[in-house]
């Protein structure tokens, strides 16, 4: 894949970046479209616009042509079920039994949001981290 980049909306990028940078030891990198958010080699939280079916993968599993900014995250057990069977905005990528998308829309719950973020570390993070982190984050 080439590094195309897509135009993520500073709004979104601005409070993702507050949530993911209260997290012990994380790092924001440049991904191959978007924006990711990592714990050690792990991506907890990816950001990308989908603009005119670009990245088709994305395009396709969200169900949009764009202009849609999606987040991608790591889920588990009852709410990993609760978020697949919810339907829109959230959806199941495919790629990872454990990833969920959720596609931002004018009444994305920025609270949820960070729950669902900072769970994601919690799950990807080794013991002695997300023991800082406690559990509900929200």
């Amino acid at each position: 894949m080439t590094g195309r980049q897509t135009s993520i909306p500073p709004d979104v990028l601005s409070r993702l970046r507050s949530i993911c940078a209260s997290l012990p030891e994380t790092r924001e990198e440049q991904a191959w479209v978007g924006v990711r958010w990592r714990i050690r080699n792990h991506t907890f939280a990816h950001v990308l616009t989908i603009e005119s079916g670009w990245p088709p993968a994305y395009a396709k599993v969200a169900e949009t042509d764009g202009p849609s900014t999606v987040l991608t995250f790591r889920s588990s057990g009852d709410e990993l079920h609760a978020l697949a069977s919810t339907g829109p905005p959230f959806f199941m990528p495919g790629w990872w039994p454990d990833i969920v998308g959720l596609a931002f829309d004018a009444k994305v719950d920025w609270v949820e949001v960070k729950e669902l973020v900072t769970e994601s570390y919690r799950l990807l993070a080794p013991k002695k981290l997300a023991a800082l982190v406690g559990a509900s984050a929200g």
